[in-house]
């Protein structure tokens, strides 16, 4: 833990996800005080506990916010804003995924039939999600004239296609793909309009991450990957704390694929 981080706070959407819990624990190492958001208040109850007992140096809130909604985005905004808070990292992860394992049948996941209404829901968290809170919390960035920066989560399957043949009575949704690429595209957009006022932006991919699977997933994903095996969220630890530290300070509209070298073959 340093010293350099602790006047300053970050904000992690989808905080209370896989992936969100991994970043906020990263950031926390790091120093940082935490702002947690998330649409399940439940969960999001439950890591703010989890993380108030593990790090108790540091400051911690956490709002339930809808990054769907303008009106949410602007109320946890104004919230932080009245208590004077500066923002140094905003690492946009909220995204609504249809949970596919290969084995258990999902009809509705097939391009023929994706619903209007799931394309839309999906698109809604996850790429308008990002634009709002990245147009909404950089004004904290701005106003405090703060070197910041801003990490997009996208995937490897922003650069690749999803191999369809591993899921065997289902299909990666097309919402996926289109959502991830959206999001190195957002990424490239903000790193170049934001560069004058010194906030970075840049995008991490990860790969697939081992979530209790199917063995038969596993084994035919595997073979995707060199490395012959899925991640570990906490794997991704390092690349949180690369992106959102003063040592990445030349770095910006980069997309940061981690996935063991799947989208290599």
């Amino acid at each position: 833990m340093t010293l350099r981080y602790f006047n300053y706070f970050a904000i992690i959407t989808g905080s209370a996800g896989l992936l969100g819990q991994s970043h906020s624990e990263a950031l926390a190492e790091m120093g940082y005080n935490l702002i947690l958001t998330d649409n399940d208040k439940i969960a999001l109850k439950k890591q703010y506990k989890y993380l108030s007992k593990k790090f108790k140096n540091i400051k911690i809130l956490s709002y339930t916010m809808d990054v769907s909604s303008e009106k949410s985005v602007t109320k946890t905004y104004n919230i932080i804003d009245k208590k004077k808070i500066k923002l140094k990292v905003l690492i946009n992860n909220a995204a609504l995924d249809s949970k596919v394992s290969g084995d258990k049948v999902s009809k509705s996941n097939f391009f023929e039939n994706f619903s209007i209404k799931q394309w839309n829901n999906e698109i809604k968290v996850g790429l308008t999600g990002a634009f709002i809170c990245s147009k909404i919390f950089s004004k904290n960035f701005v106003k405090f004239n703060t070197e910041a920066t801003i990490v997009n989560i996208a995937s490897d399957l922003s650069v690749i296609a999803p191999d369809q043949r591993i899921y065997t009575n289902s299909s990666k949704p097309v919402s996926y793909s289109v959502i991830k690429s959206g999001i190195v595209g957002l990424t490239k957009y903000l790193s170049t309009y934001f560069a004058k006022n010194k906030i970075r932006c840049n995008s991490l991919s990860p790969g697939g991450i081992d979530n209790k699977q199917s063995r038969n997933f596993k084994k035919k994903i595997n073979k995707l990957i060199p490395l012959n095996r899925m991640a570990n969220k906490n794997e991704y630890k390092e690349a949180i704390k690369f992106l959102c530290s003063d040592k990445n300070n030349y770095m910006t509209g980069h997309n940061l694929v981690i996935d063991g070298g799947r989208s290599v073959w």
